[in-house]
């Protein structure tokens, strides 16, 4: 059984069936999940609500007995046994992880635990795969460093592979934020203008937002909460900015911070900086549009040319053959 095994790995027909069959179930998922999709808008506020009532809880705990209490969900029982028991949090803390942690969307203690598990446990599990593959199952004919060296590369990628996560989590979740962001100042505007608070402004921009961009939604409302049970509304505006990551939400976090400790008028300055976000956004849509033609040289070539040689001299190609 085993042996037939690794022949079916080195099949290289098998291999090519398994990769179609693989390439067609991922096209018949991208065709499908659209249609299957549940509404993320509604999940993510819910979640937002529970954070509310957490900070709620919190400064209302933090009042009484003038202790901080988490109230926060924890890990799960295995993942956290592990953690505690091998001691994670001393030799593989990062304060940097914690932040892109919060940056990518998961807060509190459990994601930062099932982060320091995983940190430990996938190069373990990439090192053991990679020596039963090279040394059992491939039968490789290079030396014996040669072996050892891809065992500790694929090891090291065991390592990166987390942050590497958490980095494509953060790009997705910046890139949906920076999109809406401009749109999101105008209605900003629009609702201070009119005469709402700031709390009342950003309730209500987050409401209208979601639709476009569920990341901008949360973490506006996440703010309004914290204005509300927050003794210094400095410390909003600063977790805003520190869990988007973005230069053009730093600077309207700026922005607001120097309204509220000097008073100085706000609309002028959400105007100018709503246009500046609208021409980034704008320009880094030109950007990747002037760099489309180079990516496409090396498709086109591969994949289009063959073609259209195929397709212009095939006939005379036949008519050569049937002549001879």
């Amino acid at each position: 059984m085993f042996e037939l095994l690794i022949a079916k790995i080195h099949d290289v027909k098998f291999l090519t069936m398994l990769m179609a069959a693989i390439a067609v179930a991922a096209t018949a998922y991208s065709l499908l999940t659209p249609l299957l999709a549940s509404d993320g808008l509604a999940k993510r506020m819910k979640a937002v609500a529970s954070e509310r009532e957490r900070i709620r809880a919190r400064e209302r705990s933090r009042v009484i007995k003038n202790d901080r209490v988490s109230l926060r969900q924890s890990p799960k029982q295995i993942v956290s046994k592990v953690v505690t028991d091998l001691n994670l949090g001393k030799w593989l803390a990062q304060e940097a992880a914690l932040d892109k942690l919060v940056m990518a969307g998961y807060r509190g203690q459990a994601p930062y635990v099932t982060f320091l598990f995983f940190r430990a446990v996938t190069p373990i599990v990439f090192l053991i795969l990679s020596v039963l593959y090279v040394f059992v199952i491939a039968h490789m004919e290079q030396s014996t460093p040669v072996k050892i060296g891809m065992c500790l590369g694929a090891t090291w990628l065991g390592m990166q592979a987390p942050m590497i996560f958490l980095k494509n989590a953060i790009s997705k979740r910046q890139m949906s934020i920076k999109r809406a962001f401009p749109d999101a100042l105008d209605l900003l505007l629009i609702c201070i203008e009119s005469g709402m608070s700031i709390e009342v402004a950003f309730r209500r921009v987050s409401v209208e937002i979601g639709s476009q961009s569920i990341e901008l939604a949360e973490e506006f409302t996440l703010t309004t909460a914290e204005l509300s049970y927050l003794q210094d509304r400095k410390v909003a505006y600063e977790n805003l900015a520190k869990r988007t990551g973005l230069e053009g939400v730093k600077s309207v976090c700026l922005a607001l911070q120097q309204s509220e400790r000097y008073g100085t008028p706000l609309g002028q300055s959400l105007r100018v900086m709503a246009q500046e976000n609208r021409d980034m956004r704008m320009s880094e849509a030109e950007k990747k549009a002037a760099a489309l033609p180079p990516k496409l040289t090396v498709p086109m070539i591969l994949f289009f040319l063959p073609v259209l040689f195929v397709v212009i001299l095939g006939p005379t190609g036949i008519k050569v053959a049937s002549m001879q």
